[in-house]
């Protein structure tokens, strides 16, 4: 694909991003207008344009919520380095729906390190190089926006659910480095019996070849609860066939099981919007 091209499919992403940063669907639809003239006048090489946009996306709603919020000049916290662009997007299939009814009371660049902390699950390296920071100065401002808009989560890492929907997307968009982050150095895939029986490994050990493994997959896999525990399955045809019972510690995957009990898979409740706990 061209440019052009690539831009198409890219731009509902964009939409989805700057709409849950700015709280205005129009005004998400002009920033990636924007972002389309900024990429039309550009006349480097871009190595990897959904990067490219995604941190053209997230500057363009910066510049456009400090135009439009009276607040207080904020530091400026840059660092005396280079950063190149973000990594691609991670977007996750569900918000808290009150999310911005709370974010006018952030400044600019903490609304937007909370909606892509908090949102999004972005890794703390990849805010910084977002809003031109330090990762330490994107946790400050996360953990500013938190204490305005509700309690602190423990030491900043990501709830189970969080941690399993994010394992999930990024393996169906093929986010190999992000699929990395969220496994620990030890996990381990196993399947049971009737797993086993139907086509799934029996064991996989290690990190890059866990991610090696679920890179571009989990097309057909749903958010469930696995014995009350945040997980996924995989659906044919309306039908859970194989449960993904997820082990989650300090905000990585330890241990991922398929499971493809007849008895198990009856049981599986779609976790839904708001629903994360059983």
């Amino acid at each position: 694909m061209n440019q052009t091209e690539e831009f198409v499919v890219e731009r509902p992403r964009l939409v989805a991003l700057a709409a849950r940063i700015l709280g205005d669907r129009g005004e998400a639809e002009d920033i990636a207008q924007l972002a389309w003239l900024r990429l039309h006048k550009n006349d480097g090489v871009i190595d990897n344009l959904p990067a490219w946009l995604t941190t053209v996306t997230v500057r363009l709603c910066l510049d456009r919520l400090k135009a439009n919020t009276p607040l207080p000049t904020e530091p400026d916290e840059r660092p005396d380095v280079s950063t190149g662009p973000a990594d691609e997007a991670v977007l996750a299939d569900s918000v808290a729906g009150a999310l911005h009814v709370v974010m006018d009371r952030l400044s600019p660049k903490e609304r937007i390190a909370f909606v892509l902390h908090e949102s999004f699950g972005f890794e703390f390296h990849r805010i910084a190089q977002l809003l031109e920071t330090t990762p330490a100065a994107a946790r400050k401002l996360a953990s500013r926006a938190r204490a305005k808009v509700g309690p602190a989560a423990e030491e900043d890492e990501l709830a189970d659910w969080e941690v399993v929907d994010a394992f999930l997307l990024a393996a169906r968009t093929g986010t190999f480095e992000r699929l990395t982050e969220l496994l620990a150095p030890d996990v381990v895939v196993v399947g049971d019996t009737a797993a086993v029986e139907i086509g799934t490994p029996s064991r996989i050990e290690g990190r890059a070849p866990v991610a090696t493994f679920f890179n571009g997959a989990a097309a057909s896999a749903l958010p469930v609860f696995v014995a009350h525990r945040p997980g996924a399955a995989w659906f044919d045809k309306g039908t859970a066939r194989v449960a993904f019972d997820f082990t989650v510690e300090h905000g990585r995957v330890t241990r991922i099981e398929f499971r493809a009990d007849p008895v198990l898979l009856s049981e599986q409740l779609r976790r839904r919007r708001g629903n994360h706990s059983r």
